[in-house]
């Protein structure tokens, strides 16, 4: 007789958070039918089993769960996933945002959300960690006290997929004096140091508010 419980397959390669999760997931009720602790056999075991939810870790040998989601949307699975992860950079989220994931979910409020989210994604919708938006309504791009000019927030958006100081000036018709001049208020009102990568390193990771 099949099961009615609701299906998964986990995966992560930490071993002691894998027993965690197994174990929390069994005091949940789900069926869990298959435990990988790297990303191919995560695959490999959504591939054979399709089950209705895959919780991965963000981060694993082989594929990353953002890559084995790609995998799933490309080979049209109707597995819903959920990350567990350590990152809370914007630009990721976004990411997942855009794969249309049902779950996203920070490692350190994993116990409190994850019962919450199952029950969520399993009944149709999705849940990101509360954790993830902190500090978004200080959005250092919107401050009232030193906000980026519109010009600005133009070149940090090259400057994040790593065009030099020269090709932007190429691409916005400016002098690189110009950009130059640009990098160095930037770097001012965002309160980085003064090196040569600093606005590289911000604009990356802070992906999503420049979008």
């Amino acid at each position: 007789m099949s099961t009615q419980k609701p299906t998964v397959v986990i995966a992560d390669d930490h071993p002691i958070l894998l027993k965690g999760l197994k174990d929390f997931l069994d005091e949940l009720d789900l069926d869990i039918l298959g435990i990988a602790n790297e990303g191919q056999s995560a695959i490999n075991l959504i591939i054979q089993h399709k089950p209705q939810l895959a919780i991965l870790d963000m981060d694993m040998p082989h594929k990353t769960g953002l890559e084995i989601a790609v995998e799933c949307r490309k080979l049209g699975l109707d597995t819903k996933v959920i990350l567990l992860t350590l990152h809370k950079e914007l630009y990721l989220y976004h990411q997942a945002k855009e794969l249309n994931l049902s779950g996203y979910i920070l490692k350190d409020f994993a116990l409190e959300d994850l019962s919450k989210a199952v029950s969520k994604v399993l009944s149709g919708g999705q849940f990101f960690s509360e954790k993830i938006f902190e500090g978004m309504k200080e959005n250092k791009l919107q401050s009232d006290e030193n906000p980026l000019t519109p010009s600005e927030i133009k070149i940090l958006r090259l400057i994040s997929v790593g065009l030099s100081t020269k090709e932007i000036a190429n691409q916005l018709f400016i002098s690189e004096r110009t950009v130059d001049k640009h990098r160095s208020n930037m770097i001012t009102k965002l309160n980085l140091e003064k090196k040569h990568n600093s606005l590289l390193i911000w604009a990356q990771k802070n992906r999503g508010l420049i979008d």
